[in-house]
C-alpha cells in the first residue's frame, strides 16, 4: 500500500516536536507535505520523503488532514487566517488539526471559524516532549466533534500511544494547560528537595534513586532529576515554551475565577529563570533559581 493510500497530510510546524511527529507519519506510510516559516527546518523531513510546502496553503493542497504543531496561539491564528491561511484555502479532506498548546478560547473561536466554511477543527495537544515525539509515544489529549476526532484518530496512531477524545472543542487544551500544571509545580517540587538534600549533604544520586523507589516517584524525577544534579540544562522542553503555558494556565483560570497559588509561585520562579538568561534551556534549568537562592556556584 503506498503513503497515498495511507492519507496525505500538510504538516505546518517542523520545530523539535514537529520533525519527529512528521518523521514517525512517514513511517506509518503517510503522504507529507511540510511548511515552515524557518525554511532551514524543512530539509531534514525532505530527505525522509516529505515534500516541502512553500505556505499553509500550499501544505493544504491535497490534503486529507492539515496538522500544525506551533509555538503559540498567534502563530496558529496567523496560519488559521493569514493571507495564505487555510481559511482561504483549506484541505480538500474538510479537517484541521492543531497540536499545539494554545488558549481554549482561542480553540473555539478558530472552530467556529472553521466550522462556518464545512471544515472540521480539532484541538489535539500533546504531552511526553521530545523523546514521546521521537518515540511515537505521546499521550494525545483531544478536544472537538467527535466525527472529526474519528477522522485524525489513524494520524493520531502514527504519533502517540494515549489517544482520548476529552471532550468538545477547547477541551483538549484544557487538558493539557491541566497537565502542564502539574508538571510546573512538580518539577518546583523536585528542585527543592535536591536543594534540600543537597545543603544537608546527602547524595542526591542517590536521594533520586530512593525517591523513584517511593510515592514520591515521578516522570520529571525519573527523566529530569539527573540533568537537575549533574547541571545539564540543554534543551528539551524549553523554559520559555513552559513558561507559555503557565500563562496561558493562569489566563484561563482567572477568566473562570479559580484560585491557582501554586502555579503562581512556579510561574514567578520560571519568570525569574529567563530573566537570568535560561529561557532556551531546558525545564530542568529551573534548580539554578535555587543554586542561586542557595549560594551554590556551578563550573
Amino acid at each position: 500500500m503506498g503513503r497515498d493510500d495511507k492519507g496525505s497530510v500538510g504538516f505546518i510546524g517542523i520545530g523539535t516536536m514537529g520533525r519527529e511527529m512528521v518523521r514517525n507519519l512517514l513511517k506509518a506510510g503517510h503522504a507529507v507535505h511540510a511548511f515552515d516559516l524557518n525554511e532551514a527546518a524543512v530539509p531534514d523531513v525532505v530527505k525522509e520523503g516529505a515534500v516541502r510546502a512553500q505556505t499553509p496553503a500550499d501544505a493544504a493542497l491535497g490534503a486529507d488532514i492539515v496538522i500544525t504543531m506551533l509555538p503559540d496561539t498567534p502563530h496558529v491564528e496567523a496560519t488559521i487566517n493569514g493571507e495564505d491561511g487555510l481559511l482561504k484555502s483549506p484541505p480538500p479532506g474538510k479537517l484541521v488539526v492543531d497540536m499545539s498548546t494554545i488558549s481554549p478560547v482561542a480553540v473555539r473561536r478558530i472552530h467556529a471559524d472553521l466550522k462556518r466554511i464545512g471544515v472540521g477543527f480539532i484541538d489535539a495537544p500533546v504531552s511526553g516532549g521530545p523523546v514521546g515525539a521521537k518515540n511515537a509515544a505521546l499521550s494525545i489529549m483531544a478536544g472537538g466533534d467527535s466525527g472529526d476526532f474519528a477522522r485524525a484518530e489513524p494520524f493520531f496512531r502514527a504519533m502517540g500511544t494515549t489517544i482520548t477524545h476529552v471532550g468538545a472543542s477547547g477541551a483538549g487544551q484544557t487538558v493539557k494547560l491541566c497537565n502542564q500544571l502539574i508538571c510546573g509545580i512538580n518539577i518546583q517540587a523536585i528542585c527543592e528537595a535536591l536543594a534540600l538534600g543537597r545543603a544537608s549533604g546527602v547524595d542526591l544520586n542517590l536521594l533520586r534513586r530512593v525517591l523513584l523507589g517511593g510515592s514520591a516517584a515521578s516522570w520529571m524525577l525519573d527523566k529530569l532529576g539527573p540533568a537537575m544534579i549533574e547541571g545539564d540544562v540543554s534543551a528539551g522542553f524549553r523554559i520559555d515554551l513552559m513558561l507559555k503555558d503557565l500563562r496561558l494556565v493562569q489566563e484561563h483560570a482567572q477568566a473562570l475565577n479559580v484560585p491557582l497559588p501554586g502555579t503562581a509561585l512556579v510561574t514567578s520562579q520560571y519568570v525569574d529563570a529567563r530573566a537570568h538568561g535560561e529561557g532556551t534551556n531546558g525545564n530542568q534549568a529551573l534548580f539554578r533559581v535555587y543554586d542561586r537562592m542557595t549560594n551554590q556556584v556551578r563550573d
